[in-house]
């Protein structure tokens, strides 16, 4: 009788797959090594294997479509800062042009920006001979620097008693109102004897919008009682802070940036009124760049244009952000008084020695 023919044994066969494991898989040989089932050495190269096939996935796929994901969100981020540009854009007056001096692109060369915000009111506002149309003050006055590895900021007090071409010496915050940003240009130039290249002047109107596209910012400091163009009851704005930090809206910015009188603080002069809009400036900026910005970063490309009036045209303002954006933040800088003077009309205004000027300048044009 023919001895029986062994039956071949039974192999279980495994293909490596490129994906990674699903639950219950076995995991695949590893070339040049054995498993050794439920073993050190087993569980070791299970790892190995997962972590390989995760690494391999996330070099591939992963990074490749997050890169693409972040450099479509700025792309489109652009191109809708340059089409807000074009059309959302107010220009100013075309007589500006001849009293700034050139320079080169804001993120490669230094630039000195005049930012200039006016007294004008609302259209709707109820206070009694409020200005909503014609001449109106600058309400606010700073100087920056930047660009090129440049970075300063100099306020100038609005109550600053210069000389005015045709009307004599008046509070600088008149320039504008006897001759718009032009005559603003042309008094600091003379009065700084440093040069102006652009001008950015704070468009009220669509202020707020652009602080509230960036979701806010934050504002540390004592009280702030204000009245903003006579308070809601004349149709303005009412600001009411306690001391301490606050997160404030586009509306409450825009009050805390034009507040002249501290309800709270009486004693406050226009010196602190500087520097609570150049916080406010530094927080915008240091808000600008955190992720919760990256995140809504195509509204505030659309809402920062029609925010401002500049002779920059889209290009040039995006650069201008960009080397702001760079630029290291720096200390505030405030053009200090030697005392106070009584004008002709018996306002009084501030009196800053020519040696402040000249150091203040120079301070600003080393920044």
């Amino acid at each position: 009788m023919a001895p029986e023919q062994e039956e071949p044994p039974q192999y279980t066969r495994y293909r490596a797959r490129r994906h990674l494991l699903r639950r219950g898989e076995a995991a695949p040989l590893i070339p040049g090594r054995r498993r050794a089932a439920g073993g050190i050495a087993g569980r070791r190269a299970l790892e190995l294997h997962t972590w390989a096939a995760w690494r391999r996935l996330l070099l591939r796929r992963v990074l490749p479509g997050l890169l693409a994901f972040v450099l479509g969100w700025l792309l489109l981020s652009l191109v809708l800062f340059l089409i807000s540009s074009h059309f959302e854009r107010t220009s100013p007056p075309s007589n500006l042009a001849r009293v700034l001096d050139p320079a080169g692109y804001p993120v490669t060369a230094a630039n000195n920006i005049l930012v200039l915000g006016s007294d004008r009111r609302q259209k709707n506002s109820k206070e009694p001979h409020a200005n909503i149309s014609g001449p109106s003050r600058s309400d606010s006055i700073m100087l920056i620097r930047t660009g090129g590895g440049h970075a300063a900021r100099l306020s100038i007090p609005r109550d600053t008693v210069v000389e005015i071409p045709g009307h004599g010496r008046r509070k600088i915050n008149a320039a504008y109102a006897f001759g718009g940003p032009a005559l603003s240009v042309s008094v600091i130039k003379r009065y700084l004897g440093i040069p102006i290249n652009h001008v950015v002047e704070v468009n009220f109107e669509d202020f707020p919008q652009l602080v509230d596209a960036m979701g806010g910012v934050d504002y540390t400091g004592p009280c702030i009682v204000s009245r903003i163009s006579g308070g809601f009851r004349n149709g303005g704005y009412t600001l009411r802070l306690r001391s301490g930090t606050h997160h404030l809206d586009g509306k409450q910015a825009l009050a805390l940036a034009r507040t002249r009188e501290n309800l709270c603080r009486p004693s406050e002069t226009d010196l602190q009124r500087e520097e609570h809009q150049q916080a406010l400036f530094t927080d915008m900026k240091s808000r600008l760049l955190s992720f919760s910005s990256f995140v809504r970063l195509p509204l505030i490309a659309w809402n920062a244009p029609p925010a401002i009036i500049s002779d920059m045209s889209g290009p040039a303002l995006l650069g201008l952000f960009s080397a702001l954006a760079i630029a290291p933040t720096p200390r505030t800088k405030i053009l200090k008084p030697s005392g106070s003077v009584t004008l002709p009309d018996g306002e009084v205004g501030l009196q800053v020695s020519e040696g402040e000027r000249r150091a203040a300048a120079a301070r600003f044009m080393s920044g």
